[in-house]
């Protein structure tokens, strides 16, 4: 399809989305218009509870990935631009409770701003209301997201994460074991929109530096690349020295 049929496509694609009545995406909340969330509520129904955080992960990817839009395929195949146009970032937290289990809030996709020819960035709560436990005895660990594509880590994720940090612990101790704060996004090669595979995921550990890329599967185990480490000048100002 050339450039200027999906022009012609995504005009009556949007008044297609306009018109029909948004239904609720089971698992997701949203804010009213001008108030954005202040906290998730949590637990995420149907979700854990986990004893591992890696368990917790591997369930989460598929999870996220499957809500509308959440994925655009790969870049260069056909229509990629007009799903990455109604693409949607969803976000959670992956939190640690009282009980000893790993949980996950539910998402909100409440965005940064809705203007379609600008990559969006989900707005993560800074907190989790799960009315089981006691205000302030969740331990906060990933910041869970979705990008559309296998895009890296953008500036507006290592600033959040970064700001969490201030607002929560760097590190947890978790069962004896220090686990860092992090933010996490899924990413899926596949063009099977319905049903997305879960390739891999982004990382950025604050307390460490690292930017790391995930791949792979539950099957086939997971591997791990360094892409490069962040330094912070100040509170504004960082840079990232690649490998």
């Amino acid at each position: 399809m050339s450039v200027r049929q999906q022009a012609m496509r995504l005009p009556l694609l949007l008044v297609g989305l306009a018109c029909s009545a948004p239904r609720p995406t089971p698992g997701v909340v949203r804010g009213s218009p001008g108030a954005p969330l202040q906290s998730l509520p949590g637990p995420m129904p149907g979700f854990g509870p986990f004893d591992t955080f890696s368990d917790a992960l591997i369930a989460a990817c598929p999870l996220i990935l499957s809500k509308p839009h959440a994925t655009a395929g790969r870049p260069g195949t056909q229509d990629f631009e007009l799903r990455w146009r109604i693409s949607k970032e969803y976000c959670a937290w992956l939190y640690y409770t009282p009980a000893g289990k790993y949980e996950m809030s539910m998402l909100t996709d409440q965005s940064a701003q809705d203007d379609l020819d600008r990559r969006r960035s989900c707005l993560l709560p800074a907190t989790v209301d799960d009315a089981r436990f006691p205000p302030g005895s969740l331990k906060y660990v990933f910041a869970l997201h979705n990008h559309p594509y296998a895009g890296r880590l953008s500036d507006g994720d290592l600033r959040m994460i970064t700001s969490m940090g201030r607002t929560h612990e760097w590190v947890v101790q978790v069962r004896g074991k220090k686990v860092p704060l992090s933010v996490v996004a899924f990413f899926s090669n596949s063009n099977d929109l319905e049903h997305p595979s879960c390739d891999g995921f982004f990382q950025y550990i604050p307390v460490t530096g690292e930017l790391k890329k995930w791949t792979g599967d539950a099957s086939s185990g997971w591997r791990q690349e360094l892409l490069g480490t962040v330094t912070w000048q100040d509170e504004e100002h960082y840079r990232i020295d690649e490998k």
